[in-house]
């Protein structure tokens, strides 16, 4: 079998040598609003797209287009769950490459920013508490402040899509002013 997806738009995009000439981002728009958080383990259906606008509206301007992004990487790889990706870690290494190629596309830095790993986990930490409410602690959530505010946008896909094509371009017309 070749290393390679098909995306929505009929690109051949190989998982073991990324191009960033091939992210497009409509396939990540796609293909994150048909993702749900947590493997869908959740109360209703919640995609990473609404969870990616919501953690690009937490943190500063100037960081809310690598926020928005923050698990693009997804959209090709899929989403799998924290304590089974720390079990594969050459799963971990096409994750990074692959975020590496999304990085490099998207003029981002190559290292994730602080503010957004923080935003993240406040981000976590709210969608667990309205989206699991029958589920115990998690240790790493220890210490960390739900968001100030629960906005769960729902919708189909197409709606979640929408929304975050929206949001990237509105971020993508701010940094050219």
């Amino acid at each position: 079998m070749e290393p390679y997806i098909i995306t929505h738009s009929g690109i051949e995009f190989d998982l073991s040598n990324p191009s960033p000439e091939l992210v497009k981002i409509e396939d990540i728009a796609h293909a994150l609003s048909q993702l749900c958080r947590f493997t869908g383990h959740t109360s209703c259906f919640y995609s990473v797209a609404a969870h990616s606008i919501q953690v690009s509206n937490l943190v500063p301007p100037e960081h809310a287009l690598e926020a928005l992004l923050h698990d693009a990487a997804e959209a090709y790889v899929g989403d799998v769950s924290s304590p089974l990706k720390a079990m594969l870690p050459e799963y971990r290494m096409i994750e990074f490459k692959v975020d590496q190629a999304i990085r490099q596309r998207f003029g981002l830095p190559a290292k994730l920013t602080p503010c957004i790993k923080q935003a993240d986990l406040r981000r976590l930490a709210t969608e667990k508490w309205h989206l699991m409410p029958e589920c115990g602690p998690w240790d790493i959530l220890n210490g960390i402040e739900r968001a100030p505010t629960w906005c769960m946008t729902l919708g189909d896909h197409d709606f979640h899509k929408r929304q975050f094509l929206t949001h990237f371009h509105s971020l993508q017309a701010k940094a050219l002013t």
